[in-house]
């Protein structure tokens, strides 16, 4: 697939983007810790910043971050270092992908898919969908993933994205789509939002999916 590049930002709009890039964070470490959950995961973990965030709040005892990029597991070892070091029990990196089955992780209280999901080829969705939402099955999960139709708010030609690696950006209407379809089809009820700014007409920068799990009566 083709690679749209990303022209150089502005200083005021690398602000915006790394301040909504914290919101997004302090929003998710939000949700997860209103979940009552003790054990998460951290599906696509990158560099480790919401796994910073989770080291530091007691309510977490087992907190597991997947990644399958070797790179972003060594910056995120490096942020993590004291946490790794011993001083944070029940906190593990693994090197893996989220678009296979991982029996170890299956039945955690919640889990979180930030800013990643945008990272996978199309023909990959259905594998994700199996093995995270069919086999892992966390009670809940938040996904965070951009949307397309703010784009041109930060100076974006319509075919543009954000990053050069998002293999795509969905817009509102797809992205409420795929979410409904994969918390029918897997037992979960899905609410729909969005973070940072809204936008009247475009709506809000961040999409949001949160999936709980339906328990049989």
């Amino acid at each position: 697939m083709l690679m749209q590049a990303v022209p150089p930002q502005s200083p005021s709009m690398m602000g915006r983007m790394t301040s909504l890039h914290e919101d997004r964070l302090d929003q998710v470490l939000h949700r997860l810790k209103a979940t009552g959950a003790r054990r998460v995961l951290d599906l696509g973990c990158g560099a480790g910043h919401l796994l910073h965030r989770l080291a530091g709040e007691s309510q977490f005892v087992d907190i597991v971050g997947l990644e399958r990029s070797g790179h972003a597991l060594l910056e995120a070892r490096v942020l993590l270092s004291e946490h790794l070091a011993g001083a944070r029990p029940g906190l593990r990196l693994v090197c893996g992908s989220y678009a296979e089955a991982h029996e170890a992780f299956r039945d955690y209280d919640a889990a979180a898919m930030v800013e990643t999901i945008e990272h996978v080829r199309p023909e990959e969705l259905s594998a994700v969908e199996w093995a995270v939402f069919g086999g892992m099955r966390p009670r809940a999960l938040y996904l965070t993933t951009p949307n397309r139709e703010y784009n041109p708010l930060f100076g974006l030609a319509p075919d543009e994205r954000r990053e050069p690696d998002h293999q795509f950006e969905w817009d509102r209407a797809r992205f409420r789509r795929w979410s409904v379809g994969v918390a029918q089809r897997n037992g979960y009820r899905v609410t729909l939002g969005g973070l940072g700014e809204r936008h009247p007409e475009l709506g809000h920068p961040t999409q949001t999916a949160f999936f709980e799990r339906q328990e049989p009566k």
